[in-house]
């Protein structure tokens, strides 16, 4: 894979904002410092960067930042650089503006973290916009939509392996009475969808598949274009298969003429620590491609640098 490579001795934070503070001065930026520098750090890392510079040069490393770079080359080192919280935070705030164009936005954030990472990203929203997680979505969403992503933004669901056969089965009958009778907002499904462990979840899954013939998210294709159903076949697929719901989405991003940057960018940015490596997998045996070829057929400068350094951070 043509990606950057992770130095096997990182400097400390000091030296970093050293050269990430030199990366500003002068005549033009350094978006190669910037790339070498913030491109292979962890999260852990950048956290201590930034609060190393704030000390030292009595600035906030993100408006600096903001201040020397633009386009889709800012964007993407702005959300890597912040702590994912915060970043999750952000991408919540900016697409509860825009709701319901937006609305897999949220999905995502529900549905792809683990609980604690949750529960951590409602607590950064209340303290960072003086508002809860779940009022902003409330206020700016519809009917079904509403009924969907309010649940699944507040679920803290059991993290371990443990799962009830007896009540997957169950469940899964329950789930089929209620898609059959074209109930798709139904309490009773939007509670299994909401509580149930992602393990639980999948076997409750299997269930169905095996009970009835069908995959889940086949009988939620009765109205292929209908935007609930797709939003609820998205959040069962992100709960269940991560890999495959974003490697669709940057698949989709690079389809065709034009690039959608701000899908690249989100799930780049957010992925990169967590599963970039079953993404790139994924996309690579559905595509016959390497993601990185296609990232830099598809995007040029320092915004393609930067992104090619993340995706190359299977080893964080």
């Amino acid at each position: 894979m043509a990606s950057l490579k992770i130095p096997e001795l990182v400097p400390s934070a000091a030296e970093d904002s050293q050269q990430l503070r030199k990366a500003f001065v002068g005549l033009g930026t350094d978006e190669a410092r910037i790339i070498e520098i913030l491109g292979h750090r962890n999260a852990a890392q950048r956290k201590l960067i930034r609060e190393t510079y704030q000390t030292t040069y009595e600035k906030d490393l993100l408006k600096d930042l903001d201040g020397e770079i633009s386009g889709d080359f800012q964007r993407v080192v702005h959300l890597w650089t912040m702590d994912p919280a915060e970043r999750d935070a952000c991408l919540a705030n900016e697409a509860t503006k825009h709701l319901p164009d937006n609305n897999c936005i949220i999905m995502e954030i529900a549905c792809a973290r683990p609980s604690d990472d949750l529960f951590k990203v409602r607590q950064t929203y209340h303290a960072c916009y003086k508002k809860s997680l779940e009022e902003d979505i409330s206020d700016h969403s519809t009917e079904d939509f509403r009924k969907l992503l309010v649940p699944l933004v507040t679920a803290f669901r059991y993290e371990g392996d443990e799962v009830n056969m007896t009540l997957a089965s169950n469940e899964a009958k329950i789930l089929h009475e209620k898609i059959s009778d074209n109930a798709y907002s139904d309490e009773e499904l939007i509670r299994i969808l909401s509580i149930r462990s992602k393990t639980q979840l999948n076997a409750t899954f299997n269930q169905y598949n095996d009970q009835f013939g069908n995959a889940i998210n086949k009988d939620l294709k009765s109205i292929p274009k209908d935007a609930y159903l797709k939003l609820l076949r998205s959040a069962i697929k992100c709960l269940t298969k991560p890999e495959k719901y974003f490697e669709k989405v940057l698949r989709l991003a690079m389809k065709g003429m034009g690039t959608n940057e701000e899908s690249l960018t989100r799930v780049v940015a957010t992925r990169a620590e967590i599963d970039m490596e079953l993404i790139k997998e994924r996309y690579y045996q559905r595509n016959s491609m390497p993601l990185d070829r296609v990232i830099s057929d598809d995007t040029s400068g320092g915004y393609e640098r930067m992104l090619l350094a993340l995706i190359g951070h299977g080893d964080l």
